[in-house]
């Protein structure tokens, strides 16, 4: 496997709960059921939950995008909430992919990392593939 592109994204907490609090808002639902279940939800602890999530998936985005330079996209708009973010039993991080972004990037190996510091939350992410050829 070979590094194609890496991805990075920053989020303000506090902004992003006010998104997430907005009335009549849809923008929790780019998130899974799974996302939002483990979020501690209702807590002050969501927003900062799901800004992480947030994160995650813009750099996955990011990466995915920067592997394709120089070539036209492949899919006209990407679903948040095929870009899942799944922790193992001890807490750890991961990416499932589904829908287009799943098939498109099947065989794919992405790497993600979150963190939070104050009020940002930040992802990377790194995506391997075979090389082309």
């Amino acid at each position: 496997m070979t590094v194609v592109g890496i991805g990075i994204d920053v989020v303000s907490i506090p902004e992003f709960a006010e998104q997430l609090a907005q009335p009549g808002t849809t923008f929790a639902d780019r998130f899974t059921v799974g996302e939002r279940r483990d979020s501690a939800a209702g807590t002050a602890e969501d927003a900062r939950h799901l800004a992480g999530r947030w994160a995650a998936k813009e750099a996955v985005i990011k990466a995915w995008s920067v592997s394709r330079f120089a070539r036209s996209p492949v899919m006209p708009e990407i679903r948040h909430s095929d870009i899942e973010v799944v922790t193992d039993t001890w807490g750890r991080p991961a990416i499932r992919l589904g829908g287009e972004i799943g098939r498109h990037l099947e065989g794919s190996t992405v790497h993600i990392s979150l963190t939070h510091d104050g009020s940002i939350a930040a992802a990377v992410a790194v995506l391997e593939d075979e090389p082309a050829g």
